[in-house]
């Protein structure tokens, strides 16, 4: 609980919200990490939540979005989680009212000590902003996290390129799919957790409810909306990227292939000379040569001859 922007109490039951909150000089936060269903009804009857709101915690895997209610806003946002290289989301829930701000995780994924000791290191004089700047904090906090992530795939996305054209190491064509469509499926995941946060912030500032428009908190949450657009920007040039290499990637093995049966005709057509004199001197007939040393020497230096110039013409077309 803080007061006037100085945290004074903490560590007290949920029960005790209601009664904090009547104080409008109070401001309440309250962090939930998986709660049941009783805790999330006594919270229901000290702020006087709406039941459908309520309801949205229970379902769980709500699109990011703002909702608003009598007395309170519903948000939803998810914070970034990687295990094991695979994008987790982890879904965070907040409930707004006037003077007080209740946080629910999904699970212990989510790290709300980050939160809170980036909500201690800001001015002090912003505290006394209460409601908006706790949640000025979370938010900031978890679009960070976004743009963290975003800055990471891009460096995957340029690692991966540099693979493609390193002609000093031979590429792995199976390693390198995997990662394209691991890339792909993550991209896919995270576009439809980040793309809704423009909404989200968008939301508060245009909406007048008086947490956000008209208070010294507006500069900030334009600056998280501000990080939103560049997560926005930076989310598809890094599909722009990653759909180039795949293209690249499908290219540079159509052209290999390319290469391949290009060498594979010369040589073909190169076997075909020698296939083709000895057949003719293999004949039951009397030819050049028929019955005579000479005429085995003539085959010899036929095939030679030919099968070199054909090889030195094939070689002058880059066609071997």
């Amino acid at each position: 609980m803080y007061r006037n922007g100085v945290l004074e109490k903490e560590g007290f039951p949920v029960e005790e919200v209601s009664e904090y909150v009547r104080d409008p000089d109070n401001t309440v936060w309250f962090d939930l990490c998986h709660p049941t269903q009783d805790d999330l009804g006594v919270l229901r009857e000290e702020l006087g939540l709406h039941e459908l709101a309520v309801e949205d915690v229970v379902s769980g895997h709500q699109r990011p979005k703002v909702d608003s209610y009598d007395g309170h806003l519903f948000i939803t946002v998810y914070g970034i989680h990687v295990d094991d290289g695979r994008l987790a989301p982890v879904e965070v829930d907040v409930f707004v009212t006037a003077n007080a701000l209740v946080t629910i995780r999904e699970d212990e994924r989510f790290d709300i000590g980050q939160v809170t000791r980036r909500w201690d290191a800001t001015d002090g004089t912003l505290g006394a902003n209460g409601v908006s700047f706790l949640l000025h904090g979370l938010l900031d906090y978890v679009v960070d996290g976004h743009l963290d992530y975003v800055e990471d795939i891009d460096g995957r996305i340029e690692n991966l390129e540099e693979q493609l054209f390193d002609e000093d190491r031979p590429i792995d064509g199976r390693a390198l799919q995997r990662a394209i469509y691991e890339l792909r499926r993550d991209l896919t995941r995270f576009r439809k957790i980040a793309m809704p946060m423009r909404e989200v912030l968008g939301t508060l500032l245009r909406r007048n409810q008086g947490l956000v428009a008209g208070t010294a908190m507006a500069p900030y949450y334009e600056d998280v909306y501000d990080h939103v657009i560049r997560v926005d920007e930076w989310l598809e040039s890094t599909r722009d990227q990653l759909a180039n290499l795949r293209e690249t990637r499908l290219a540079q093995q159509g052209m290999r292939l390319n290469e391949i049966m290009k060498r594979l005709t010369g040589w073909a057509a190169i076997i075909a000379v020698p296939t083709l004199i000895t057949g003719f001197y293999g004949m039951n007939v009397p030819y050049p040569g028929y019955g005579s040393g000479w005429g085995f020497w003539l085959s010899a230096v036929l095939i030679a001859g030919i099968s070199v110039g054909l090889y030195a013409a094939f070689k002058k077309r880059d066609w071997l």
